[in-house]
């Protein structure tokens, strides 16, 4: 399931600096767990979709990506977002 313009603007004006500044890395690395949080789900219930789990590790690894620039550049804003969104690391 995509998500919807609510609660993207939701997730943007959360995390974002902003409610227009979809750039910014908190706000990205924040819509992309969302993204993962819900094929998660989408998996428990249908197992065997291959091409949908292809995404997911997809977008895990743009994620990922995302996180090691955010501790290289920002390391206490790393750190918050970590703790705000539940991510083990």
């Amino acid at each position: 399931m995509a998500l919807t313009k609510e609660d993207k603007a939701r997730i943007v004006q959360e995390y974002g600096k902003s409610e227009k500044n979809t750039g910014n890395t908190e706000a990205q690395i924040a819509l992309l767990t969302e993204r993962i949080n819900t094929l998660t789900e989408h998996f428990k219930v249908n197992k065997k979709d291959t091409n949908s789990r292809r995404g997911l590790q997809r977008i895990i690894g743009q994620r990922r990506r995302l996180l090691k620039y955010l501790q290289r550049t920002d390391l206490e804003s790393y750190r918050s977002l970590i703790d705000k969104l539940n991510i083990r690391k």
